[in-house]
Formats: structure tokens, sequence, C-alpha cells
């Protein structure tokens, strides 16, 4: 046998050895956890949509919604649909945590709820994204196997265990979370403390210890360090056994922090009780069982495990999840084709776990152009847009480009010549001086979208202002 011979002999051993590890039977008790607190989590976060009055806000009160490229096609429904909709969504999550037919409950929630978070890209949340991403592996996960009602109503379908590759799945998005966020952080404006030098003095006026030292420019940096570390080195130190339950505190500890300075809705809670599937599969079954012993019962004993499963379609099964996972690991990365600094141009910022990276500020105008007489004026934005609509767009070329076009069709009149558009806004990143981020002399109502690199945005050479904090030193 050949040298190549016996590399390629080992290689198909390894393979096949990863193969059987994938596919080797685990304790079900973590992802009867996670599906309990899913649905939890998410049934929350519904109520609080009909609650708060989101529903009427974001989706049926707007005259003009941004989308996501490509999915320019998908309108909200009618007011009655759309309430319809959440409620559906609630339903779902709800069948989803009792694990009543489970597999069309989780489709029909990953389908409701993607549907929604795209139909307004202003309302883009990295933490909808990742419980989009979310739902849609709950769909293959077998966590109605156990303490369901499904499992209750079809005991044939019932088990201890499921294939290890169910836990893996849910464990690596998490995983793709934590690790990309980290790498987004390794850039100069974080290294330097940036943006957290403009938001801790106004963050952290309600932490009572903290708040006497919100000035201090080793604070921020504190901060931003801090996050960096949790986040690269979750992963590896979150799979070390020994240090497991230390990085879990120190994550869980951040999450809180999070809930607490910034507006970041259901992620804390959903991170957390995602990271918790690091732990050993069986570990919600041996908590309940101190639990008991705790309350002088006795526990039921632990489940033996079976030999192996006979699992169809396990090529596919592999080749499925190596298809998603690089997709998972591809798309964070491609802002790398696109020139300038991403927090600028935001080409490539979405869907790529940039979290909390930047803080602009300044002024936005749209001058509209009558071709046929050369007058100017400036467009009334508040008439078209709700604040947090407009907000958002200020930061974002792409959206400014979609109000642009929206802008030259609403006053443009019939019989005339399309109105020219151009937009003044002037930005500053992260504490350096303003400057335009649009080329005001470009009529963007002839610009087309696409995900080419963007020449219409400008480049970003502003130098740093001083910092609003005081230095110790």
């Amino acid at each position: 046998m050949t040298p190549a011979d016996t590399a390629g002999s080992l290689e198909r051993s390894n393979t096949r050895a990863f193969a059987a590890q994938l596919f080797a039977p685990v304790d079900i008790a973590s992802l009867v956890y996670i599906r309990v607190l899913f649905g939890a989590i998410l049934l929350a976060d519904v109520i609080a949509f009909f609650k708060n009055g989101w529903i009427e806000m974001e989706f049926i009160r707007p005259r003009f919604h941004f989308t996501y490229y490509g999915f320019e096609w998908l309108h909200p429904l009618p007011p009655a649909g759309m309430y319809a909709l959440f409620g559906v969504l609630g339903m779902a999550a709800f069948f989803i945590l009792i694990g009543f037919a489970y597999r069309i409950s989780a489709v029909v929630f990953f389908l409701g709820f993607t549907y929604m978070f795209l139909l307004e890209e202003a309302l883009y949340l990295n933490h909808y994204y990742f419980v989009s991403l979310v739902s849609f592996l709950m769909i293959f996960v077998p966590a109605n196997r156990k303490l369901s009602v499904d499992a209750w109503l079809r005991p044939e379908i019932g088990s201890d265990f499921a294939p290890a590759w169910s836990l893996w799945i849910l464990r690596a998005q998490m995983g793709f979370v934590y690790f990309y966020g980290g790498i987004a952080k390794l850039n100069f404006d974080w290294l330097q403390g940036w943006p957290l030098r403009i938001w801790l003095p106004n963050d952290l006026r309600n932490f009572p210890i903290l708040a006497a030292f919100r000035n201090e420019v080793w604070l921020a940096m504190f901060f931003s360090y801090s996050g960096l570390f949790l986040d690269l080195f979750a992963v590896p130190l979150l799979l070390w056994r020994k240090t497991r339950p230390w990085m879990f505190a120190a994550l869980a500890l951040f999450h809180l922090t999070n809930l607490n300075l910034f507006d970041i809705g259901i992620f804390p809670w959903f991170a957390t009780a995602m990271t918790a599937l690091y732990f050993e599969p069986d570990w919600p079954r041996r908590a309940i069982a101190w639990i008991v012993r705790r309350l002088g019962g006795s526990p039921a004993s632990a489940p033996a495990a079976p030999a192996a499963f006979a699992v169809q379609f396990r090529a596919a099964t592999t080749a499925a999840l190596t298809v998603y996972f690089a997709i998972q690991v591809l798309v964070p990365l491609r802002h790398w084709l696109y020139p300038g600094n991403v927090a600028w141009t935001e080409q490539g910022h979405r869907f790529s776990w940039r979290m909390k990276l930047h803080a602009k500020e300044g002024s936005m105008a749209f001058l509209l152009t009558d071709p046929e007489t050369g007058t100017s004026w400036e467009a009334n934005i508040p008439r078209y847009l709700p604040h947090w609509q407009y907000m958002e767009m200020a930061l974002r070329p792409d959206m400014i480009l979609q109000f642009a076009h929206y802008l030259a069709d609403q006053e443009t009149k019939p019989g005339h010549r399309r109105l020219e558009v151009r937009a003044e806004i002037n930005l500053s990143l992260n504490g350096r001086r303003e400057q335009p981020m649009i080329d005001p002399n470009v009529d963007l109502g002839t610009v087309q979208r696409s995900l080419l690199p963007a020449s219409w945005i400008t480049k970003l050479t502003a130098p740093r202002r001083k910092s609003l904090l005081r230095s110790s030193r």
C-alpha cells in the first residue's frame, strides 16, 4: 500500500468515525429543555407585540416599508391578516412549548416568523435573525419525543434519546453568534473603546456602583475588552468541561448586563438558554433529580442508552448539515468583498453578527429637483415616515436609496419628468467628525439596488474628534 493509499484510508476512517459520532445517541433532556424555553420565550414575545401595540405601529400604520434585497415582493397583510398572523405565531409557539403537533408547529412558526422578519428592514435585529435560524433548525430536531403531548398521544415515538447531531446543530448555531461577534470586535474602533465611550455616560446612569465611573475611559475599555474576550473564547471554554461552568456564568452575567444597558429585547434570555446546551445532554434530568432528592423524593433512574440508532438518510443528513453550516461560515465574511469600512458603508453588515459596534449621529435632508424647471426644494420626510423608520434609515445607505426611489415616485406629478433626488446626509461614526455619507451630487433616483459595491457611498475619511470621556491617567 502506498503512502497515498494509507492517507486516503485514514481520511475515510476519520470521516466514518465523525459521522458515527453525529448519529450516536445522546440524552434527549437538553432538547426538551430548549423546546420548552424556545416556545415560552417566543410566546412571551408575541404577547408583547399585542400588548405594546407593535403590530399596528410597525406593520399597519407605515405608508412605506423598507424591504430586503430580493424580497421586494413581500408585503404586509391587511390589518386583520397581520393580527391573525401574530395569533398563529403565538399558537405555534405554545404548541412547540407543549410539544403538540410539533413538526407542523415548528414549520408554521418558522415560515410565519421569517415572513414577519422580512417585511420591514428598518426593524432588523440580530436576535430576530437568530430566532429565524433556530426556528428553522427546530423543525428537524426531534425535541417532541419526551414530555410532550405528541409522545403522550403516540407512545411509539417516545424516546429518552436523540441523535447527537440534533443537539450539536443548536450548539453550533449559538457558537457562530459568539465567534463572529468576537471577530467583528477585532477592529480599531472597538479596541479603542468606541462606541462605548459614547454610550456609557448615559447607559450607566441606572447602575448605582458603576455610575460614578461612567465618564472614565478605562471603564469603556474594560467593557470593550470584556465583550471581545467573552465572545472570542466562549466556544472553546464552553467545550472544555473544567471551564464550562465559569464561562457559562460569565456569559449569563454578560447577557444580563446587556439586558439592562441596551434595548435588545429577548436576545439575552434566548442566548443564555441556548448557551446552556453546551452542558452535558442530561443536565436537565440531573437537575430535576437533585431537586427531587432535596424535597425528600426518589428520582427516577437514568435511562440506559441504546447501542446505536437505526438512522435513515444518514448521507443526506450529513450533506444537508454540511451545506447549512458552510453558509453560516461564509455569510458573515461577505463584507470583505466590499471596499471601505463596513461600519460606514453597511455593505455586508447585516446577517453577520456585528452587534452594537458603531454609533452614528448627524443630520439628513433629501433635495428634490424638477428637471423641467431646475427648481429644488427639501422633501418633508415626516410626511412619509414615522420617527422609528426615519432614525433607522438615516444610518443605512441601502435604505436611503430605497426611500429616494419612493420619494421620486410619490412627488413626481403625472405627465411630468421624474424628479431628481439627492441626499445631503452628514454623519459622525464612533466619535469622528461629521462627513457626507452619500455623494450629494448623485441623483439616487437613477441608481438601481444591487449587491455590488456602491460607488455613491463616500469613503470614510473624517478624523476622530476628542473623546467624550475623561481619562484617569
